[in-house]
């Protein structure tokens, strides 16, 4: 047996069991171009140059196998604003707790106060949320 069908189905076995160490890598589907290398000296005979290559060009159509193939995203949730509150509230409308002077003041939504961004407005004005910037709601007049 030829040293370089060895080395290939070495370097295949060793890239496949380095994935039990780091799961969710792409070393599985390196090995697999390892292997693609290792099937093709089994048919002709490769310079080690045009092995690199093939190793190359294996390994990027066999990641990108997996990324096209099995890395779709998730399934599309029926609440996708689950966990976000404050996107939650966008296009509601509350009553000022706090009047926004100089853009800045504070509503209360249930026991929570938030701080908003608006113009400036007296106490207990109705505002609708109309975005969220980082921790701050922004607010436009309800009309």
């Amino acid at each position: 047996m030829r040293t370089e069908l060895i080395v290939w189905a070495c370097v295949s076995l060793l890239l496949m069991a380095a994935e039990m160490l780091a799961p969710g890598a792409f070393m599985l589907w390196l090995g697999f171009a390892a292997a693609g290398v290792f099937a093709l000296l089994l048919v002709a005979p490769l310079t080690p140059i045009w092995q690199a290559v093939a190793f190359v060009l294996l390994s990027l159509v066999s990641v990108t196998a997996y990324w096209r193939l099995f890395r779709k995203s998730g399934p599309t949730s029926d609440q996708p604003l689950l966990n976000r509150r404050a996107e939650q509230l966008v296009g509601q409308v509350y009553p000022l707790d706090a009047a926004i002077v100089d853009g800045r003041g504070r509503l209360k939504i249930g026991d929570a106060f938030w701080a908003v961004e608006g113009p400036d407005a007296p106490v207990r004005t109705q505002v609708r949320i109309a975005a969220v910037h980082g921790m701050s709601l922004k607010v436009v007049l309800a009309n």
